[in-house]
């Protein structure tokens, strides 16, 4: 029965040490991908975007209707790596943003354009646009408000 075990035992080790000699896993390393990695680990560890803006409310005050508003809100990256904003949106038709399309790198700035028609929104009115960008949370609002005094009837 020992003599069994034993020829078992060499066996297994045998088996062991040729399964693991047979493939050379270093040679299975794509040279550039390992490089991609290496370059991806190295932004990760800069951490994500931030971005500051000069305001993210602007009240323009009482308006007449059918006047078109304008705001630019100027933005900061404030992070270690670009900022980049992928989308805008408003909260309706009325209230168009424009957004700088490319990446605005560490410590520059950039506009966004907000243009709000007046015209059949009487009353208080407030806007919202928000921002999808890199940053941690995701998304940043901004907001427009203000008063828009009605036309007189005919």
């Amino acid at each position: 029965m020992r003599k069994l075990i034993t020829v078992f035992a060499l066996v297994m080790i045998n088996v062991f040490f040729l399964a693991c000699n047979g493939s050379n896993a270093a040679k299975k390393i794509n040279k550039e991908n390992l490089d991609k990695a290496v370059t991806r680990d190295a932004d990760i560890k800069k951490g994500t975007a931030s971005i500051s803006f000069d305001t993210k409310m602007y009240d323009f005050g009482t308006v007449k209707e059918g006047e078109i508003v304008e705001k630019t809100f100027k933005i900061t990256n404030s992070g270690k790596t670009d900022l980049v904003i992928t989308n805008a949106q408003s909260t309706c038709g009325c209230t168009i943003p424009v957004w700088p399309k490319a990446p605005i790198k560490p410590g520059e700035t950039g506009d966004v354009k907000v243009k709000f028609n007046t015209s059949g929104k009487p009353n208080r009115q407030r806007k919202s646009i928000t921002l999808t960008t890199n940053t941690e949370s995701g998304r940043e609002v901004l907001t427009i408000q203000g008063s828009v005094t009605p036309k007189a009837k005919k």
